[in-house]
C-alpha cells in the first residue's frame, strides 16, 4: 500500500515532463496504471522449480559503485522470490571488470538468508569492461557448483551490465547460449542496449530488463520463465500481457561551436598560430521503442469502486480503501455525506479579476465543482445561481436555472470565464443584490419566499469600497458569506458584517477542506431560533453614560426581538434581564415570566442609568444573585449569558468573565460601536463568541448571528455540577446522571437552609481544640498606631 502511495505520488511529478514530451494523458495513464498493477503482480510472483542460476555482475568503472550497488539490490529482490535450497533453486554469482573472479558457487549456500548474507558482502572491484572474458569463463568453467548432467536443470544467466564493453562479445554469449543457457541482460545505468540486445537470448524483448525498475524487471523475468515453461511463477487470476514500452540511453552529442585561435608546433620547432574548432558536448536521450510482456493481475481498483472523485488504492489482489475528498470521508466508497438540505436562493459570486492569476482562477472554480458534487443531489431543495466579477460583474445563471440538473450546473462552472479589469468587489455586491435573484422576468417584482444567499469567492483585496455596497445588499435581506485567504480576514468581515460567516484559509491546497464548514453556513441562515432547546439565558445590558437613551432603547429592542426566537417556558428557555452603570440592577430573574409576551412587556420596564460603567461588577452580580438556584437556575440545563455594550468599562470584567466561564456558562459579548477589541476578546476568551456592530442601527443584521451561536452552544453535553448548583458553599457530588450536594452547614436539596442546633442549651463545653481563645482588647491607641503601619505599607 505505501508503496503504490509512493508511485502515485511520482506519477503526477512525472505526467507534467511526459504531456511535454507529446504524450497524450490517456497514454500516460494507461501506462502509469500498468506499471502500479506490474509491481502489485511482481510481489506476487514466486518460481520454485529447480533451477541454477548464476548472476554475472558488472563491477567495471564504467558502472561506478553506486550502480553496482543497484545492481545488487537487484539480485537481492530476485533472490528473494526464488525457493533458495540444494534441490530447488541454486544461486552463484561472477564479478567481472578487467578480469572475471567467482565470488562464490551455486552451491555454496542453501538458505536464503545465507545467501542474502554473503551477496551483501560482494564488493565493487573497478576495471574495464571484459563482458567476454566473463562469458568465456562460464563456457570454459561452467556452472561452478552447479548439477550435472546426470539431473538435468534449466541453468540461467543473468547479465547485469550497461553493455559499454572492451572487445567482443557476440560470439562468446552465442556460444553459451548453444550449450542450453537462458541468457537474461539487465541493464545497469544508462545502458547501451544495442550490446545487451545481441548478447540476450531470444525473443530479445523478453529477455532483456532494465535493473532501475526493479519491481518490473523481476516481473518481466519471471513472465519469461513461465512463458517458457521453465516455472510456473504466475499467480491465479493473473495473465501475461504485452504492450509497447520506452528504453531510453544517455549519449553525449559533439557540436561544432565555432573556431579560435591557438598554438601549433611545425617541424623546424617554431610554433604558428592557426584557426582551431571549437566544440560542446551535449548529453541527450535516446528512445528505443520495443514490445514488452509482463504478468498483470487482476486489481481491485479496475471496477472503480470508489465514487465523486475518490482514489482507490489497491492493498493485494482483493482488498481496497478510498482516498475521499472533503465531504465524502463518513462512506467506505465515498458516497455522499454531505447534503445541502435546507431551503434557500443561493448564489455565487466569483472573483475573476485581472489581478487574481490564471492559476488562481481555477482553483477558485476546482472549489466551486467541487463543493457543488459534494453537496447537491436529486433532492436537494435549494437552488444555485452563478455569477463572475472583475471590471464589470457578470451573472452567468441566475438562480434556479439549473434546479435539479447538476450535470448542467457543473458545466455552467466550467465555462466561466475570467473578466479581468480591478476588483471592484464592492460594485459586484450591488448589481448581484438587484439581478442575480429574479426567477422570471414576468415575477420581477416579486420577492422570493427563500433565504437569499451570496457566497463571495475572493483571493485578492478589493480595488473599491465594500462597506456600504454590503450594508446596500443586507438592508434588502441578502444573507453575505465570504470565502478568501487569511490576509483578507478583515475585509471579508466588513463585507459579511460578522465573523462567523467569514470563511479563510491559510494555504489554497487547504481550500476544498472548507466544503462542510461552508455548507454549515449557508444552511445556519435557514435556523428559526432554538425553539425547543432548554437554556437559561441571562442578558447583560450596558446602561452607562457611554450608551445614550436612545441607543439604550435600540438594545432593548434588540432584546425582544432575540427572545422571540426561544420557546419561553419553565421546562424550556427562561429568561433572565440585567442593566448595569457603576452598579447593576436586576430587571427581572430567570423564574419571573412564564411566557414570551411576559418577557416582551416586562423588557420595557428596564430603566436607563448614565454614569459609568462596570462590566466586572455586573458578571459579578450575574455569578451570585441570577444565575443560582434559589433565582431559578436549573440543574442539568445549560446557562448563557450576553452582553451588550459598547465595551468602555470592559477593563475590570476579565477575571469576572474568568470565573463565570469556568463555571460552566457560554459567555458573548455584543460590542456595539469604536470598541476596543483586544480588550473584549480578554472578556469573552473566544473571537466565536464576540460580535462587533459598527453602529447601533447595524445591530438587526447580527440577531440571526448571535442566535446561531447560542444554539450551537446549548446544545452541548450539560455537566450538572457546572455551574455549582448548591448555594452556600455546598459540594456538588455528581452520581451517575443525577448529583446530590455536600452542605456545611446547611441543609436542603441545595443547601439553601440552615442547619438548626441539636441542642437549645448554650452552656455545653466545646472541646479542647475548638474552645475559642479570649484575646485582649486593645487600646485606641494600639489600634489607630496599626492602622497608620498598614497605610504606611500600603502606600509603600
Amino acid at each position: 500500500m505505501h508503496l503504490n502511495i509512493q508511485l502515485s505520488l511520482f506519477f503526477t511529478l512525472l505526467l507534467l515532463l511526459q504531456v511535454q514530451q507529446g504524450y497524450t494523458v490517456q497514454e500516460i495513464q494507461t501506462s502509469h496504471e500498468n506499471i502500479l498493477k506490474i509491481n502489485s503482480a511482481g510481489e506476487m510472483m514466486r518460481c520454485s522449480a529447480a533451477m541454477d542460476v548464476l548472476f554475472l555482475m558488472d563491477g567495471s568503472y564504467s558502472v561506478g559503485k553506486s550502480s553496482f550497488e543497484r545492481s545488487k539490490h537487484y539480485a537481492l529482490k530476485l533472490c528473494q522470490t526464488l525457493d533458495i535450497g540444494p534441490d530447488k533453486v541454486r544461486v552463484g554469482v561472477i564479478q567481472f571488470g578487467s578480469t572475471p573472479r567467482l565470488e562464490f558457487p551455486l552451491d555454496a549456500y542453501t538458505t536464503k538468508q545465507e545467501l542474502k548474507k554473503h551477496m551483501k558482502k560482494v564488493s565493487y572491484r573497478g576495471g574495464s569492461t571484459q563482458t567476454g572474458l566473463a562469458l568465456k569463463y562460464v563456457l570454459r568453467k561452467g556452472f561452478p557448483g552447479g548439477r550435472n548432467s546426470s539431473s538435468p536443470v534449466a541453468r540461467i544467466a543473468i547479465l547485469l551490465s550497461d553493455g559499454m564493453s572492451q572487445g567482443n562479445t557476440v560470439q562468446a554469449a552465442a556460444q553459451l547460449k548453444e550449450t542450453g543457457v537462458v541468457l537474461f541482460a539487465v541493464g545497469l545505468r544508462y545502458p547501451r542496449w544495442e550490446e545487451l540486445h545481441t548478447l540476450a537470448s531470444e525473443p530479445v524483448e523478453n529477455h532483456v530488463f532494465f535493473a532501475e525498475h526493479f519491481y518490473d524487471a523481476v516481473n518481466g523475468l519471471y513472465t519469461t520463465l513461465s512463458t517458457f515453461f521453465v516455472c510456473n511463477a504466475t499467480p491465479t487470476g493473473c495473465r501475461v500481457e504485452s504492450f509497447l514500452c520506452e528504453r531510453k540511453t544517455l549519449e553525449t552529442v559533439k557540436e561544432l561551436q565555432g573556431n579560435f585561435m591557438c598554438w601549433k608546433g611545425s617541424k623546424g620547432f617554431s610554433p604558428y598560430t592557426s584557426l582551431c574548432p571549437y566544440y560542446r558536448y551535449n548529453r541527450a536521450y535516446r528512445r528505443h521503442q520495443t514490445v514488452c510482456h509482463r504478468t498483470i493481475c487482476p486489481d481491485p481498483c479496475d471496477s472503480e469502486p470508489c465514487l465523486n472523485g475518490g482514489t482507490c488504492v489497491s492493498e493485494g489482489p482483493e482488498d481496497y480503501h478510498c482516498v475521499c475528498p472533503p465531504g465524502y470521508e463518513g462512506d467506505p466508497h465515498c458516497s455522499p455525506a454531505l447534503s445541502l438540505d435546507c431551503s434557500v436562493d443561493l448564489l455565487f459570486l466569483l472573483e475573476g479579476s485581472a489581478t487574481l492569476t490564471v492559476d488562481g482562477f481555477l482553483r477558485l472554480k476546482s472549489f466551486l465543482k467541487r463543493f457543488l458534487q459534494t453537496v447537491i443531489g436529486p433532492d436537494t431543495p435549494s437552488k444555485v445561481g452563478l455569477a463572475v466579477f472583475g471590471g464589470e460583474t457578470r451573472v452567468e445563471a441566475q438562480v434556479g436555472k439549473f434546479k435539479k440538473d447538476l450535470k448542467g450546473l457543473l458545466k455552467g462552472v466550467e465555462a466561466l470565464q475570467s473578466i479581468g479589469g480591478e476588483t471592484n468587489t464592492g460594485q459586484a455586491l450591488r448589481y448581484v443584490t438587484r439581478h442575480g435573484f429574479l426567477s422570471a422576468p414576468i415575477f420581477a417584482d416579486v420577492a422570493d419566499d427563500l433565504p437569499r444567499v451570496v457566497v463571495l469567492l475572493t483571493a485578492t483585496p478589493a480595488a473599491d469600497e465594500v462597506v456600504l455596497p454590503s450594508k446596500y445588499a443586507r438592508d434588502r435581506e441578502i444573507f453575505l458569506i465570504a470565502v478568501g485567504p487569511e490576509f483578507l480576514k478583515e475585509q471579508l468581515n466588513n463585507i459579511t458584517g460578522n465573523p462567523q460567516r467569514t470563511l479563510t484559509y491559510s494555504l489554497p491546497d487547504r481550500l476544498n477542506a472548507k466544503i462542510p464548514e461552508l455548507k454549515a453556513k449557508i444552511c445556519s441562515v435557514d435556523q428559526q431560533g432554538c425553539l425547543g432547546q432548554a437554556v437559561d439565558l441571562v442578558f447583560a445590558v450596558d446602561a452607562s453614560g457611554g450608551v445614550s437613551a436612545d441607543n439604550f432603547s435600540i438594545l432593548l429592542d434588540f432584546i425582544r426581538t432575540l427572545t422571540v426566537q426561544f420557546d419561553i417556558n419553565r421546562d424550556v428557555a427562561q429568561v433572565a434581564l440585567v442593566v448595569y452603570g457603576r452598579r447593576p440592577t436586576t430587571v427581572f430573574h430567570l423564574d419571573t415570566y412564564e411566557t414570551g409576551s411576559a418577557i416582551l412587556k416586562a423588557v420595557g420596564d428596564a430603566n436607563y442609568q448614565g454614569g459609568a460603567a462596570s462590566t466586572g461588577a455586573a458578571l459579578l452580580h450575574i455569578h451570585s444573585h441570577v444565575l443560582t438556584v434559589a433565582k431559578g437556575a436549573r440543574p442539568g440545563v445549560n446557562k448563557a449569558v450576553v452582553v451588550l455594550t459598547d465595551g468602555s468599562g470592559a477593563g475590570d470584567a476579565v477575571v469576572p468573565a474568568q470565573k463565570i466561564r469556568d463555571n460552566g456558562v457560554s459567555l458573548f459579548v455584543v460590542g456595539t460601536g469604536d470598541v476596543q477589541r483586544e480588550k473584549l476578546l480578554q472578556v469573552v476568551g473566544s473571537e466565536e463568541h464576540m460580535i462587533t456592530a459598527p453602529s447601533y442601527e447595524d445591530l438587526k443584521y447580527f440577531e440571526d448571528v448571535l442566535v446561531q451561536m447560542l444554539c450551537s452552544e446549548i446544545k452541548k453535553p450539560v455537566n450538572l455540577c457546572s455551574p455549582n448548583p448548591c448555594m452556600n458553599d455546598g459540594k456538588c457530588i455528581l452520581s451517575g446522571v443525577s448529583f446530590r450536594c455536600q452542605c456545611r452547614g446547611f441543609e436542603g436539596p441545595h443547601c439553601e437552609k440552615k442547619r438548626r442546633s441539636s441542642s437549645t442549651r448554650g452552656d455545653l463545653p466545646r472541646p479542647a481544640g475548638l474552645r475559642r481563645k479570649v484575646r485582649p482588647k486593645k487600646s485606641h491607641q494600639e489600634l489607630l498606631h496599626q492602622y497608620k503601619l498598614h497605610r504606611r505599607r500600603h502606600a509603600a
